[in-house]
């Protein structure tokens, strides 16, 4: 069980949302983030390594500029909340369809050379992955238990499929960044941006 006191937010919230459930496989990179195993075969995520590593990757994104970080997702239930999380710390959003050659075609009228690459799932958002691999970009992923971390320098373990975990996890990584920035607060932040919108499909 988690230490309540040290959590961004109650464990309950974590579970309430879905965040620590995996799926059904777990690939060998990410046996060290799984807590347990539940009797219907799906591998339960330690929201402790969540929690940390959110705190982690906030810290790491301000180290950037933002507006040369770029934030992927492919994935329909992502698309909201990553886009939302951009917008709050001021990156540029990639949700949709990604076009290929954004990161390496000058030409391109989409094309950007952003500094780093987040992705929401390094499956769904695999053309943007290779392209940021082959220009050496360190690359933040949110990762299932069953996700390859091959070409992933910095993983944050969470229900990366379900849209109530993906807008919480871009809802608590956007309040850290901009508490770090001495931009907002706990309290501040939640009477400005309610949870559930960012769990919208719209």
């Amino acid at each position: 069980m988690s230490d309540e006191a040290s959590l961004l937010v109650p464990f309950e919230v974590y579970e309430e949302n879905a965040a620590n459930i995996g799926t059904q496989q777990k690939s060998a990179h990410m046996g060290r983030f799984i807590d347990k195993v539940r009797e219907d075969g799906l591998y339960l995520l330690d929201v402790n390594a969540t929690d940390s590593r959110i705190r982690m990757i906030a810290n790491m994104i301000n180290q950037y500029d933002s507006g040369r970080i770029m934030v992927v997702s492919a994935r329909q239930y992502g698309q909201r909340p990553a886009r939302l999380f951009s917008e709050a710390i001021g990156a540029l959003p990639a949700v949709g369809r990604f076009i290929p050659g954004s990161l390496t075609n000058p030409v391109l009228p989409t094309f950007v050379e952003p500094e780093v690459l987040f992705v929401t799932d390094p499956a769904a958002d695999q053309q943007a992955l290779t392209e940021a691999v082959n220009n050496g970009l360190p690359i933040v992923g949110l990762v299932d238990a069953n996700n390859n971390l091959r070409n992933v320098d910095v993983a944050l373990p969470v229900n990366n499929k379900g849209r109530r975990s993906l807008a919480l996890v871009y809802w608590l990584l956007a309040r850290e960044v901009l508490k770090a920035r001495g931009e907002t607060t706990d309290e501040a932040w939640a009477a400005d941006n309610d949870l559930e919108d960012w769990q919208s499909s719209f």
